[in-house]
């Protein structure tokens, strides 16, 4: 399985349910980023994304986005082949 590294923060419901649905699929761990805690890693995520909110989600090194990119990455059945790519 690949590895999840999700960027996120102490108070948010759109990183809790990314997390839900990631565990659903069997995702173990998830490297947590907080940006909450750590100005750099917030700089840093948002040079790599793009973007200023959380979460953002990484499945190995592909960008998957956030929560709602996430829900419809699932929808079109692309969530469960891009977490067990070799």
């Amino acid at each position: 399985m690949q590895a999840v590294k999700m960027y996120t923060t102490a108070v948010c419901p759109y990183c809790v349910r990314a997390k839900q649905i990631l565990k659903s699929k069997g995702v173990e761990q998830i490297e947590e980023i907080r940006i909450d805690t750590d100005p750099a890693a917030r700089n840093s995520m948002m040079e790599i994304t793009g973007r200023r909110t959380v979460p953002q989600i990484f499945i190995g090194s592909t960008h998957v986005g956030g929560c709602d990119d996430l829900v419809a990455l699932d929808a079109q059945g692309g969530l469960a082949p891009l977490l067990n790519a070799a």
